[in-house]
């Protein structure tokens, strides 16, 4: 490139990088040095302590035991999510047979397409004022009522979804899935349709059942998107905070007797509430390495040789 067409990218590339270092970058180094003191979150009057703020972390057994239930979180919600939205498009787009003995999707794909997705329409919040009443522990919780109809619990004592300390934890991410898996079916579905037909069809005449078509047809050629899905739904088990602090007991969240809690939760109470504010932002900087650690692993993991059509 010549001089004056660099000067051209760059005149473009000078407001927009500025705008990301004063408004995303410049934010992190500050909760990096505020991580370094003890500042209290009510004036700029601190003191420098160093590393203690990190010290203290490793000895807090309730943000050690977040770390985990994040990284329960980690586990199954991408895997839960990505499987159930990998199915349905499979069988939305070519599950099928037409009667000419072709490959499409299954009697009302399109109908199903809308219905998967409007769990997406909602936002989080709504989404969990809307299971925090299905959970209800109750009579007049909607979940436990269909259990008493069918006689699968005794009305005297429902099931206490959201105060059982083995429970609580799959039904955040009994909802996280039902939200998230009809967006990533669209998704698929969107990188499934640019898989030409021919290829199915031709291992149908072959012989190949719906299992082998999907494992052999349509899982590597839409691993692309399957690598995508993967690290946004990994920083999005990262976080959980508007979930968990919403919908279970506790200050900001985290109960019962902190079964729930996740990174997010700890430290906004020790931020808001606490008044520990350096240490809140230790927390952060923590949860900002571990979400990069994630992201990297993941894409790393799921690297694969790019398939060609």
């Amino acid at each position: 490139m010549r001089k004056g067409q660099y000067r051209f990218v760059a005149g473009f590339l000078l407001v927009p990088v500025a705008l990301y270092l004063i408004f995303v970058i410049w934010p992190y180094v500050q909760t990096f040095g505020y991580s370094l003191t003890d500042w209290k979150g009510q004036s700029q009057n601190f003191s420098f302590v160093g590393l203690d703020n990190y010290k203290a972390l490793l000895k807090d057994d309730i943000f050690t035991g977040a770390i985990w239930h994040n990284i329960l979180f980690l586990v199954f919600i991408p895997v839960i999510t990505i499987l159930l939205a990998l199915f349905f498009a499979f069988m939305l787009n070519a599950g099928g047979r037409s009667r000419a003995g072709g490959v499409k999707g299954v009697a009302g794909s399109r109908f199903y397409k809308v219905v998967y997705f409007f769990p997406q329409v909602l936002s989080l919040a709504i989404l969990a004022v809307l299971f925090g009443a299905v959970y209800r522990s109750d009579n007049g919780g909607m979940l436990n009522g269909i259990l008493i109809k069918l006689g699968l619990v005794d009305a005297g004592s429902p099931v206490e979804w959201l105060n059982e300390p083995n429970i609580v934890l799959w039904a955040l991410i009994a909802v996280v899935v039902w939200h998230g898996v009809g967006f990533y079916l669209v998704l698929f579905s969107a990188a499934m349709q640019s898989i030409p037909r021919d290829i199915y069809e031709a291992a149908l005449i072959d012989g190949a059942g719906r299992a082998q078509s999907f494992f052999r047809i349509t899982l590597p050629l839409l691993w692309d998107a399957v690598q995508t899905a993967w690290v946004y739904l990994g920083i999005a088990a990262m976080d959980m905070f508007i979930l968990v602090s919403t919908m279970t007991s506790g200050d900001y969240g985290g109960g019962p007797d902190h079964h729930s809690e996740v990174m997010a939760t700890v430290m906004m109470r020790n931020f808001l509430y606490y008044g520990k504010s350096g240490y809140a932002c230790a927390m952060g900087v923590v949860m900002l390495l571990l979400t990069l650690i994630v992201s990297v692993v993941m894409l790393r993991a799921t690297r694969r040789e790019r398939i060609e059509f």
